[in-house]
């Protein structure tokens, strides 16, 4: 299959939009669909190929839309329907595949769904949630946990009975043993699919279906791996989640969703996999062209960042994935941005920002890039009582939340609340995202913002670099090394991941050096040179 053959996520570089947070039109402190309209032509000029925006729906917003009560409307927060449709409608004027965040492992308490079921046991929804009877002393069924901090499971009076929120307890969550439940969950993917969206991003994908003997978790023994993504304070990371979620129930679901993905033509799905043991179901997950089309994982968007580390995850995911595909980031809404959790003690954050897009983008798989990364935010800084996140608040100050990742957009230095709103942001802005603003950047040649922009459109000319295999994978204390290749050519990359220089052998080969990328090295006698910060590219005719 060659380039053109190939479907259009396959090596894709998606932007992932927080609204909340983008670019406020109607001047109230939040982000909405307007304003994401609005600056769709900056998103298409960075280069890439497709959007993906958090969670519109309409929400009560006590997880900020990921806790959902009507799967099928836009909330008032954020705009129309009618808003939406004109977003996709720009988004594909200018070349833009838009993906949307689907929520499916639970709802808003206040779903009508859910005020139904809770009512008592035996009304048309009563099993459309995880219900359980207490044990005899009145104790929740098991021992599971909220990753939200305590138990996972919550009274409720009416039916005396327990049910399961692997969130917040406002997130009660769907019964995906029942056929009812997957078949309205699959009437909205639908629904979205009808009006013109190219595909979703998949929340919590293993979350979907529990131990229906609801099993105890066993405790995390000694040389286990804990669920990424989970920090160390939270008594979640405490067990083994062998019950709780990624039951084998769950690959039937994501069977029948990739049935009705196939009906329409060009769609994909990423799904996020949190998890102990997270490569093996990416794997699992992607393979066979009958589920997933894609899966990421938080192997990269924890602390870990050494050489050795980076090369061991490419090396685990090449030798179990097989005919899956990943997807790779670096940061998201989720965790602390790339810049502070992994760069900050590095001597030139922007430089060694450049150097790390380099290497996500030369990954085999497909990319999503977060709003601002382009722009080199560190970590926003937000005082205690500024705090929004629930997850953040209970466990502070050891963790301190989503809401450094999540602040507004800057758009304009000079602008107050950088010109992302007039009102008062639901979150502040940094200070020191304001003189990292677009347009400051956009009239900067050296920037991270005109990297980004320039380094995108030059990967594009190497099929390789988006589709091809990784072979000659190897890593040193200062960085790492490996060969893209098709039929075609062979592309070489090297990254040094450090402030000082550093030379590395060559794979055999003749390699003649590449240009146009942005970076700077030398080539001479079967090794590279890289200054602090750089990748190296060169490339072999395979013809």
């Amino acid at each position: 299959m060659n380039q053109q053959q190939l479907p259009w996520w396959r090596g894709a570089v998606i932007y992932q939009i927080y609204p909340r947070s983008f670019y406020d039109a109607n001047q109230d402190g939040i982000g909405d669909l307007p304003g994401i309209t609005q600056q769709l032509p900056y998103v298409a000029a960075l280069g890439v190929d497709a959007i993906w925006l958090s969670p519109f729906f309409k929400s009560p917003m006590k997880d900020f839309g990921y806790d959902v009560s009507d799967y099928c409307d836009v909330d008032p927060l954020f705009g129309s329907l009618d808003n939406f449709k004109q977003l996709v409608m720009t988004a594909h004027d200018l070349g833009l595949k838009v993906m949307i965040d689907l929520v499916l492992s639970h709802t808003s308490d206040e779903h009508a769904w859910f005020e139904e079921s809770r009512v008592n046991r035996d009304n048309p929804k009563a099993d459309w949630y995880v219900w359980a009877d207490p044990k005899p002393d009145g104790t929740p069924p098991n021992n599971w946990l909220s990753i939200f901090g305590g138990c996972a499971w919550q009274w409720e009076s009416r039916r005396q009975q327990y049910y399961l929120h692997n969130f917040l307890v406002s997130q009660p969550d769907l019964n995906f043993h029942n056929p009812d439940v997957v078949t309205h969950l699959l009437d909205t993917v639908k629904f979205w699919l009808d009006l013109g969206v190219d595909g979703f991003r998949l929340d919590t994908v293993n979350f979907y279906t529990h131990d229906r003997q609801l099993r105890d978790n066993p405790p995390l023994s000694s040389g286990d791996s804990k669920s990424l993504g989970v920090p160390g304070t939270n008594p979640y990371s405490m067990q083994k989640h062998k019950y709780d979620i990624s039951q084998p129930e769950n690959i039937g679901f994501l069977e029948q969703l990739r049935v009705l993905l196939d009906q329409y033509e060009d769609i994909t799905t990423v799904g996020e996999i949190g998890d102990d043991d997270p490569l093996a179901l990416m794997a699992q997950y992607t393979s066979g062209n009958d589920k997933l089309h894609m899966a990421y994982t938080f192997d990269l968007l924890n602390v870990h960042r050494s050489p050795a580390y980076l090369a061991s995850v490419i090396e685990n995911i090449e030798s179990a994935i097989g005919d899956g595909w990943a997807c790779w980031a670096l940061s998201n809404h989720d965790v602390v941005r790339c810049v502070s959790r992994w760069g900050s003690e590095e001597s030139d954050p922007c430089a060694y920002g450049k150097v790390l897009l380099a290497l996500l983008t030369s990954l085999r798989g497909s990319v999503c890039l977060y709003q601002g990364e382009e722009l080199g935010l560190p970590e926003a800084d937000i005082p205690f009582h500024k705090i929004q996140d629930p997850y953040g608040i209970p466990f502070w100050p050891e963790y301190k939340g989503r809401d450094g990742c999540r602040t507004p957009m800057p758009w304009i230095a000079n602008e107050q609340n950088a010109g992302f709103s007039q009102a008062e942001p639901w979150l502040p802005v940094d200070r020191r995202h304001s003189a990292l603003a677009v347009n400051t950047q956009e009239s900067d040649t050296n920037s991270m913002l005109a990297h980004y922009r320039g380094y995108l459109r030059w990967r594009k000319q190497f099929p390789a670099l988006v589709s091809g295999d990784l072979t000659d994978l190897a890593s040193t204390l200062q960085g790492l090394r490996f060969v893209r290749s098709d039929a075609n050519q062979r592309v070489l990359l090297v990254f040094n991941l450090t402030d000082s220089s550093m030379t590395m052998t060559l794979p055999a080969g003749s390699w003649q050096a590449l240009e146009g990328h942005g970076f700077t090295f030398e080539i001479e006698n079967g090794s590279v040179t890289l200054p602090p910060y750089q990748a190296a590219f060169a490339t072999e005719s395979n013809g």
